[in-house]
């Protein structure tokens, strides 16, 4: 049960981050967590392809922030086509 408050708190965190960025504002908090748990599982990925890994809270945080910006940047160019 933990584990899972965790991810969601890093999710929120993460996708509100990649919210003020990509837009100058949030998106909801039910948007921000998803885009910040999807974030993780896509920054994980490709950090993990470069060869890094990140540890601790804050270092959970970036990576889903970075995954989260990937995913709002994918979804404007998919809007724009």
């Amino acid at each position: 049960m933990m584990g899972l408050i965790y991810s969601l708190i890093v999710g929120l965190i993460a996708g509100w981050l990649a919210g003020q960025v990509m837009k100058g504002g949030g998106y909801g908090v039910l948007v921000d967590i998803l885009l910040g748990l999807l974030g993780g599982v896509i920054g994980g990925f490709v950090l993990g392809l470069i060869g890094l890994h990140a540890g601790g809270l804050i270092g959970e945080i970036v990576v889903s922030f970075i995954g989260a910006v990937i995913l709002v940047w994918i979804s404007r160019q998919l809007k724009k086509a």
